[in-house]
């Protein structure tokens, strides 16, 4: 019978899990937090898409079918990404804080999940179209713009390129924490 006693006090001596006072008002806090930024870089990417559009048009890249494929292209990649950030705000949104805990928490993981994939499928993939938009823009950019402007275009481009990785990766990495938390 030493076991069951053992097994007795060891149960007794576990420590208590308090919840917080205002555990669910900080769920969501964080929760409306994530649904903000999503909205912001729609905001930024449709801005974007527009720049592009104008761009689009004020070069008649209509005339040139490799232009055209390569705005599109790059056009599409961010209104795809649009897209998806559109409906994981949708979904983020039908979360329900009110429901019981294992609810919300089998609801908070399936979020999760989703939010993996677009991070480390969905982006790299709409970056990578992008970017080959751009290079297959490269040589029209040197042909129609004098050397020095197509070397601030080559260089800018890179630098800016590292730095949209870098505050992309920092996005994501910072959502995911506010995640991981919120699932906790």
């Amino acid at each position: 019978m030493t076991t069951f006693e053992d097994f007795k006090s060891q149960w007794k001596n576990q420590p208590e899990h308090n919840t917080p006072n205002d555990g669910s008002e900080l769920i969501v806090k964080k929760m409306s937090a994530l649904k903000r930024k999503q909205v912001i870089m729609n905001i930024i990417l449709l801005i974007t898409v527009i720049i592009l559009s104008g761009f689009f048009f004020y070069i008649k890249a209509y005339k040139n079918g490799l232009v055209s494929f390569a705005l599109l292209l790059m056009m599409g990649s961010l209104l795809i990404r649009v897209l998806v950030e559109y409906f994981s705000i949708k979904k983020i949104k039908r979360i329900d804080v009110t429901k019981d805990a294992i609810t919300f928490n089998k609801d908070m993981i399936a979020y999760y999940k989703k939010r993996l994939r677009t991070h480390y499928i969905t982006t790299p993939m709409m970056i990578v179209l992008y970017v080959i938009g751009f290079i297959i823009l490269m040589p029209f950019f040197k042909e129609n713009l004098s050397s020095g402007f197509y070397t601030y275009i080559s260089v800018s481009a890179i630098i800016i390129l590292i730095t949209m990785v870098f505050f992309i990766r920092k996005q994501i990495i910072k959502e995911l924490s506010i995640l991981k938390e919120i699932n906790n």
